[in-house]
C-alpha cells in the first residue's frame, strides 16, 4: 500500500487492472486504491510480471506499507525455476508425505523405548502426556468438533496452532461440523451514496487535521509577503488569448505556477523535503496544486516538472488535474511526488493567504486575487492590478533572506511574461 501523501495512513484496494501472469510496464497503472481524499491509480515502479495478488478488492482498509501484490522483475528467474533442484531426483510413485516440524524433544526421544517415544511425539496424547495446544487452537477445535490431541503440531515444540486446526477442518465430517457451525452473518447493507460521501468526508477531515497538526507542531514556520504588479502579465495574457479559441485560452494561474517553478531553480533549498532530521532538496520541481473538492476538503496533486513545461502544457495539465481530482481519480505519482505546494484563493476574492506547509515539504506559496489599486510607475500614481504573493517557509531548512530572494525572483519573472 503506497503512501499517497504525507497524511495517508491506510487505503482500500478498489480494483485490480492486471491479473497474475500478465506483463507490467514501469509506470503502468495496475490497481485503483481508495484513500481518504481520492481514488488513486497506482502505478508500478518496476517492469515485470504480476506474480501474485495478496489483497483482493473489498471493504477492508490496509495500513500504508501492507504488501498488495508480488511482482517478478524483468529478467528474474521464475519461482518454479528457482526452486528446482540442481540434480534430477528419481521419480517417486508413492503419495507425497507432508512436511512436519519435529521439535527437539522428539529428536531426543528417538533413541528411547517406544512408550517414551509416543509420549514425546508432537501432538500425541500418550499416557501421562499433555497435548500442547494453543488456546486459540483449542477454542477453534471445540467449535469444529475436532480433537486437537490427534493433530500434528507445527508450532514451537510441536504445539498445535490455530493454522493446524483450520487445515484439519475440511477433513472433518460435514455432519459433525454442521452441528456447531454458527449461522452466516447477514451481509451488511450497502451504505447510501450520501452516507458513503459523508464517511469519506469525515475521513478526509481527519487526515487533514492530522497532517496540519503535525505541521504546526513540528515545523517552525516563517512567513513573507510581497506585492507584485501584474499589469504587464495580464496585458500580455489578454493579447495572447485574443487570437485563441475559448477552449485554448490561458488563465493567469499558469503564469503563477511557471514563475514559481522557475524561481525555485534560483532558490532550490525551498524545493524538497525535511527527512531524517535534515533538508533534502529535490532536483525535480513537482508543483503540488491545491484543489478544492466539491463538498469540502482539498488535495494537492503534482504537476510534474513544472519548470520544464510550456504554458500551454501547464494549462492542459492543470485542467486535467482539477477534473480528475474532483472526480476522485488521480495517479499515485501525482499524490506522492509534490516537492512544493501552490495555493490560490484569488477566485474567492481573498487578497492574501498564509498557508501551512504540507509535511515533509519545505515551503508553500500562496496567491491572492489581483486587485486594481493605486501604484507608482515612473513617478506617476496609476491604477494597476496588484497581487499579494506569500511564502510559508520551514525555518529549519531556510531563513527569511533566502525566502525574500525567492519572492523577488518570482516578481522579476512575472514582469517578463513572454519569457515564461
Amino acid at each position: 500500500m503506497p503512501r499517497l501523501g504525507a497524511d495517508m495512513t491506510a487505503g482500500k484496494v478498489v480494483k485490480w487492472l492486471k491479473r497474475p501472469g500478465e506483463a507490467i510496464k514501469r509506470g503502468e497503472v495496475i490497481a485503483i486504491v481508495e484513500t481518504d481524499k481520492a481514488n488513486v491509480d497506482v502505478e508500478s515502479f518496476i517492469a515485470g510480471v504480476l506474480e501474485k495478488i495478496l489483497v483482493e478488492p473489498g471493504d477492508e482498509r490496509f495500513p500504508v506499507g501492507t504488501p498488495l501484490a508480488l511482482i517478478r522483475a524483468e529478467g528474474a528467474i521464475e519461482p518454479a525455476a528457482r526452486a528446482a533442484p540442481a540434480a534430477v531426483a528419481p521419480a517417486v510413485t508413492s503419495a507425497p508425505v507432508p512436511t512436519v516440524a519435529i521439535p527437539p524433544a522428539a529428536v531426543a526421544a528417538a533413541a528411547a523405548p517406544p512408550a517414551a517415544m509416543r509420549a514425546a511425539a508432537p501432538g500425541a496424547a500418550g499416557a501421562g502426556a499433555r497435548a500442547r495446544v494453543s488456546p486459540a487452537a483449542r477454542k477453534r477445535a471445540l467449535e469444529l468438533r475436532i480433537d486437537p490431541t490427534v493433530l500434528i503440531g507445527t508450532g514451537p515444540e510441536g504445539r498445535v496452532t490455530l493454522a493446524d486446526v483450520e487445515r484439519a477442518a475440511p477433513a472433518a465430517p460435514a455432519a459433525q461440523t454442521a452441528q456447531v457451525a454458527p449461522a452466516a452473518p447477514a451481509a451488511p447493507a450497502e451504505p447510501s451514496p450520501a452516507a458513503a460521501a459523508a464517511a469519506r468526508q469525515l475521513r478526509m477531515r481527519e487526515a487533514i487535521a492530522s497532517s496540519m497538526s503535525r505541521s504546526k507542531r513540528e515545523i517552525p514556520h516563517y512567513y513573507l509577503a510581497c506585492t507584485i504588479d501584474m499589469g504587464r502579465a495580464m496585458a500580455w495574457l489578454a493579447e495572447r488569448n485574443a487570437s485563441r479559441a475559448v477552449t485554448d485560452r490561458l488563465i493567469y494561474a499558469v503564469l503563477l505556477i511557471k514563475a514559481t517553478a522557475l524561481a525555485l531553480r534560483e532558490v532550490p533549498e525551498l524545493n524538497g523535503f525535511w527527512i531524517d532530521n535534515r533538508a533534502q532538496p529535490s532536483a525535480a520541481i513537482h508543483a503540488g496544486i491545491a484543489i478544492s473538492l466539491r463538498g469540502g476538503g482539498l488535495v494537492a496533486p503534482a504537476l510534474h516538472n513544472a519548470d520544464q513545461r510550456s504554458l500551454d502544457e501547464l494549462m492542459r495539465g492543470f485542467q486535467d488535474l482539477v477534473k480528475r481530482a474532483r472526480a476522485w481519480s488521480l495517479r499515485s505519482s501525482e499524490m506522492a511526488d509534490p516537492t512544493v505546494t501552490i495555493t490560490s484563493l484569488g477566485e474567492r476574492g481573498v487578497e492574501s493567504v498564509f498557508g501551512i506547509i504540507t509535511p515533509p515539504q519545505l515551503a508553500l506559496v500562496g496567491f491572492g486575487t489581483p486587485l486594481e489599486r493605486p501604484w507608482v510607475v515612473d513617478g506617476q500614481v496609476v491604477p494597476r492590478p496588484l497581487l499579494t504573493a506569500t511564502l510559508s517557509g520551514d525555518h529549519r531548512a531556510t531563513d527569511g533572506h533566502r525566502g525574500a530572494l525567492f519572492l523577488a525572483a518570482m516578481d522579476r519573472l512575472l514582469q517578463q511574461p513572454e519569457a515564461l
